[in-house]
């Protein structure tokens, strides 16, 4: 059980603001067996990924009193040309260093998540222009590289994806020249009101991002959606509070800390979370909130999933060579399960096409159950 609780710390990354963490702990889980391989994407398109570096000089660092300008590091996923290519990493090795030591593993080489296996092709030539775009965000300490297979398969079906890593709130974010940001907020994670103060920087760091990708070409305006894990769930909900370009938001087990306005939100919004975050559950954030989502909603339980069923970490348990837990939903169905009802989700929002999937339970997906209220 040790062993199991290790290498879920790994890849929880120190989860914090959305669920409890598993113990900190240095034992060593089983002998690893070999690098992950993320699940295929599943759409018709080929897939392609790029880097953008951005610098916003309009306001500081909220994390580095040295720092005068917010930098940011965004990756996106697009339908690509061409299948042949370089692959790309899943995180350099002094970020897979990080990460593990920040998750306090040992007994594993450093460099293990590195060689994590993608499917998109590094630098690839897009296919289309002016696409639908998902912005994703994920939890707190951990990279946008852990939600991965969920931004390919995304991108697979068409989508343009910019996954935000928000500078200083992860292990670690590699910049162009190679120097490495490390986790600065994370002496801070206990302070009143950090959640709050982490879902406004970040709904900041979207509207900026949004900005740079305006005159790209790439993406349409008037398509755009926000998802993230935990307490990027948090800020896909303060983002579209404060910036109306995020038509719909997904919210994946994260609780949630910016206030919506007593007039409510009209626009579509989606809660999928683990059972301890059903009706009457979790902190009582996603009850408060609920009454004031005026528009389309859902709020969906998984039976099975933990906190990180919603990104990569499943998968890459599987490269410590440790078995789910009892109980726990396996990776594969996991990932496939959080890809479902995203897509579903955006096709219906982003595409208008009509998704019987989420009017209620489905027999093909006994684990997703709906809360009683709807819109």
């Amino acid at each position: 059980m040790r062993a199991i609780l290790a290498a879920l710390a790994v890849v929880t990354l120190a989860t914090a603001c959305g669920a409890p963490a598993p113990p900190r702990t240095a034992a060593a889980p089983a002998p690893p067996a070999g690098p992950a391989t993320l699940p295929a994407p599943t759409g018709p398109h080929r897939v392609g990924t790029r880097t953008m570096y951005v610098e916003d000089d309009s306001r500081p660092d909220p994390w580095d009193p040295d720092a005068r300008t917010r930098r940011l590091k965004v990756t996106l996923w697009y339908p690509a040309e061409r299948r042949d290519g370089e692959p790309a990493p899943y995180m350099t090795p002094k970020e897979s260093e990080l990460n593990l030591k920040g998750g306090r593993i040992a007994g594993v080489p450093y460099d293990l998540l590195s060689r994590t296996r993608t499917h998109a092709v590094k630098d690839a030539e897009p296919a289309g222009r002016e696409l639908p775009l998902v912005v994703l965000s994920p939890g707190f300490t951990k990279p946008v590289s852990l939600l991965t297979s969920l931004a390919e398969d995304l991108a697979s079906r068409g989508y343009a994806v910019a996954g935000i890593d928000h500078t200083h709130e992860s292990y670690a974010t590699t910049w162009r020249d190679g120097t490495v940001a490390e986790c600065l907020a994370c002496d801070s994670d206990t302070d009143p009101g950090f959640g709050a103060r982490v879902v406004r920087g970040r709904a900041a760091d979207v509207s900026f991002v949004l900005d740079r990708l305006a005159d790209t070409g790439l993406v349409d305006p008037g398509r755009i959606a926000m998802a993230g894990q935990s307490i990027g769930g948090a800020a896909a909900l303060a983002a579209m509070v404060t910036d109306p370009r995020v038509r719909a938001g997904i919210d994946l087990d994260g609780s949630t800390y910016a206030r919506i306005p007593r007039g409510g939100l009209a626009r579509p919004f989606m809660f999928v979370g683990t059972p301890q975050h059903g009706p009457g559950g979790g902190d009582g954030s996603w009850d408060r909130d609920w009454k004031l989502l005026t528009g389309w909603k859902r709020r969906l339980v998984v039976a099975g999933a933990e906190h990180q069923s919603f990104t990569d970490g499943p998968v890459l348990t599987a490269a410590f060579g440790v078995k789910p837990t009892t109980g726990i939903m396996a990776a594969g169905r996991a990932v496939e399960l959080t890809r479902t009802y995203v897509a579903a989700f955006l096709d219906r929002h982003l595409r208008g096409t009509r998704q019987p999937l989420l009017d209620g339970p489905s027999p093909r997906h006994p684990e997703v159950t709906f809360g009683k209220e709807r819109a």
